[in-house]
């Protein structure tokens, strides 16, 4: 459709254009023109790049061989998500096992590979990324776009303060700031003593921008406030982030702000998704990443207004293109009109986890981003705590909260009463009880990555138990 501005495939982009001067949109007749007529547009893309992949990748011609799917039989959205299948992070990790190092969705050569990223592999298995030349390219234009969407503009300075590793995050910031014309600072994490630094730096430097996790943003301005430095000093007027859910929980974003006195973005898909987290701002930028917010068991979209798990097809990638790639998040999307004028739909609460993080407790679902933005509404909360799941009997769960205080509360004695605050928050949110133990200011580690505050002590609960039963007598 020519009427969109550099709609092409392959997709090519000009690294010189800029929007006109006090326009709000990179691209005005793409963003804002009507839905119907862009995803006219994305069907024709769909098929195109399913037709790349099945030509290129065997793993996507076996498997949509078992379907009874080809590309061609795509004539509408309905049609490419009724037929086409999901793929999996399990079905990646064995590709990559038949077919070291980079698996049989390689869509083009080795030699042509630009970037090589990849996941930790933590908790199984490393993933490779292979990321060629053109599409970095792409991923570049596509963050420049969406930052400036967030207001970012050529000439500020952006301060990228996460992790410069295998994590792609940090790299397609920087990549965006660099084709926006941005001042970039790579800032980076990781190392010790780089919290205090970070707060030198930027008092010093005065950005404009800030990248990051919401942990590690909450984490440099307590040590701003350690330091005698209030964090508004910074001037920083944009505050974007991924990594972890919290920039779109009403709690943290509220602190983040207060602190800052910028405006928070969450954005935010998954790694094989990135480096674009096309759900900047939680809009979905349907022409760079199409996505689908599909029931976790069907894997057919739900209605508009429901919760369901996103479902991502990229549009823009040509090397390893990922292709109805099922996240396990969950979130809810609503197709209204947003109140910066484009026309996509929307996360209005971003990501609130993963479908595998949810925990039940006395038959209540819980995920743990809500008791973080139940504790973030706390007057008094410090800023981490960690949830226990255990088991105080041979039956029920129970749920215990350990908080941090402020220093304030802690040095005036007002404990009991912040406890009892975190107690009544906690039941009018979540509809349960929680334990909870207030415990020193410093407890626990912060962080500049993703933090980890939950713990199951009921398998510790259940082995112990099968011990205590093979030495009962009989």
């Amino acid at each position: 459709m020519s009427e969109m501005e550099y709609w092409s495939w392959p997709p090519r982009y000009d690294d010189s254009y800029r929007p006109e001067a006090g326009s709000r949109y990179w691209f005005p007749r793409r963003e804002t023109m009507p839905a119907g007529d862009r995803e006219r547009a994305i069907v024709q893309r769909l098929r195109e790049v399913c037709g790349h992949a099945y030509e290129k990748a065997p793993f996507y011609r076996t498997k949509w061989d078992e379907a009874g799917f080809r590309p061609d039989q795509i004539r509408s959205l309905e049609d490419f998500e009724s037929k086409c299948p999901v793929i999996t992070k399990a079905d990646l990790r064995r590709a990559q096992e038949r077919v070291r190092p980079f698996g049989d969705y390689l869509c083009i050569a080795e030699s042509e590979i630009f970037h090589v990223h990849g996941t930790s592999g933590t908790t199984g298995v490393p993933t490779a990324f292979a990321v060629g030349r053109n599409d970095w390219r792409n991923i570049a234009n596509a963050h420049a776009r969406i930052m400036y969407g967030m207001g970012i503009r050529p000439g500020d300075m952006v301060f990228v303060a996460a992790i410069f590793s295998l994590y792609l995050g940090s790299w397609g910031a920087l990549a965006g700031c660099e084709r926006l014309g941005c001042k970039a600072f790579p800032f980076g994490a990781g190392a010790p003593g780089m919290s205090l630094r970070a707060v030198q730096w930027m008092n010093t430097m005065k950005p404009q921008a800030f990248y990051g996790t919401p942990s590690f943003a909450l984490y440099l301005a307590e040590i701003a406030g350690k330091e005698g430095v209030d964090p508004k000093r910074f001037g920083i007027k944009r505050l974007f982030f991924s990594g972890e859910p919290g920039a779109s929980v009403p709690g943290v974003k509220d602190r983040i702000e207060q602190a800052y006195g910028g405006k928070v973005h969450d954005s935010g898909s998954m790694a094989e998704i990135t480096p674009w987290m096309n759900v900047a701002g939680m809009l979905c930028w349907q022409d760079v990443v199409y996505t689908e917010v599909c029931d976790p068991k069907t894997f057919q979209r739900v209605p508009y207004g429901q919760r369901g798990t996103p479902v991502y097809t990229q549009l823009e990638r040509t090397s390893q293109p990922m292709i109805r790639l099922l996240s396990g998040d969950l979130t809810q999307w609503v197709d209204e009109p947003n109140p910066c004028g484009r026309t996509y739909p929307r996360l209005p609460s971003g990501i609130f986890g993963r479908i595998d993080d949810m925990f039940t407790i006395r038959g209540e679902n819980v995920y743990p981003s809500e008791i973080d933005a139940a504790l973030n509404q706390v007057e008094g909360y410090g800023g981490e705590h960690r949830i226990i799941i255990s088991r105080s009997g041979a039956r029920m769960d129970e749920l215990l909260l350990r908080v941090e205080p402020t220093p304030e509360v802690e040095k005036e004695g007002k404990l009991a009463a912040f406890q009892d605050r975190v107690m009544k928050r906690i039941h009018t949110m979540l509809g349960l009880r929680a334990g909870v133990e207030v415990v020193p200011c410093g407890t626990f580690p912060r962080t500049d990555f993703k933090a980890r505050r939950v713990i199951d002590d009921r398998e510790v609960f259940r082995e112990l138990n099968q011990r205590m039963s093979k030495d009962l007598p009989r």
